[in-house]
């Protein structure tokens, strides 16, 4: 079986405040990118083993294609006899949910080779456990997700645009950046406020954090927004990758190579549509 496993954007991403749990309210609008997704490959073994393509991701036991497995082997009671295969296309530690996308894939696939044992509420409480973007990746549309971002519920909207996605060589730790959130501030001559695409609002609460660290996301964005054909941009998530929403008609890879030349020749970027 071979599942994709897409990335998302966080179109809009609200920090509430911290929860009695230490986890952080939030409320967030994302949207998967079924153009840009990792491929999840199962294939029957003697017993469960994990291994990538990509250099530097752990396939032991801190992997959460792994970690989903063995919760999946702990709800069903017997040992999963799979080998799966990860083919990385989306970058780590892109704020882009890569590895969440690809621990609800295998809970998905591992659940159909098995006859959908777990019912699918119980599925996504099992993927709620795992990390707060998993269950997201259960729906295949615009979802508004809150509490700590595992109560999911469909928004109902389509954003009919294309984007490019800038992600530097380095990520940004999700972790920091919500510890650096409550006494983080707003850098001078940046860009913060919300924009307006198409009657959707544009904002991310974890940008004042990650741009006090890193200062290249913040001065990319503020290029971004000052570039003809762009309507918007901002950071996905805890980054490190932002994008920039597109007017219509505009040549993206172009624009994607313009932007490179202009700020870093290394930076990956991606051209595509939304949702």
């Amino acid at each position: 079986m071979l599942v994709d496993a897409p990335a998302k954007l966080n179109l809009s991403l609200r920090v509430l405040g911290k929860r009695n749990d230490g986890f952080h309210k939030v409320e967030t609008l994302m949207i998967p990118l079924t153009g840009l997704a990792d491929k999840v490959t199962f294939e029957a073994a003697d017993q469960f083993e994990l291994s990538c393509d990509a250099p530097g991701i752990p396939t032991d036991g801190t992997n959460l294609v792994t970690r989903a497995v063995r919760l999946f082997e702990q709800e069903i009671g017997h040992p999963v006899a799979y080998r799966i295969h990860l083919e990385k296309t989306i970058p780590h530690g892109a704020g882009l949910g890569g590895g969440s996308s690809d621990a609800a894939s295998t809970l998905l696939g591992l659940n159909a080779l098995h006859d959908d044992a777990i019912p699918f509420e119980k599925l996504t409480k099992m993927a709620g456990s795992l990390g707060s973007d998993v269950p997201f990746f259960f729906f295949d549309e615009a979802c508004w997700c809150r509490g700590r971002g595992t109560n999911v519920e469909a928004a109902g909207i389509t954003l009919e645009r294309n984007v490019i996605l800038f992600k530097p060589a380095f990520p940004v730790s999700t972790e920091q950046a919500y510890k650096r959130w409550a006494r983080s501030r707003e850098l001078a001559d940046i860009p913060y406020g919300p924009q307006e695409v198409d009657e959707i609002t544009l904002v991310n609460d974890l940008e004042k954090p990650v741009f006090e660290k890193h200062l290249f996301l913040a001065i990319l964005k503020r290029k971004l927004i000052a570039t003809e054909g762009i309507a918007a941009a901002m950071m996905s998530g805890s980054g490190s990758t932002v994008f920039a929403v597109l007017e219509d008609g505009v040549d993206g890879e172009a624009l994607a190579e313009q932007i490179k030349n202009e700020t870093d020749p290394l930076l990956w970027t991606w051209v595509g549509p939304l949702g």
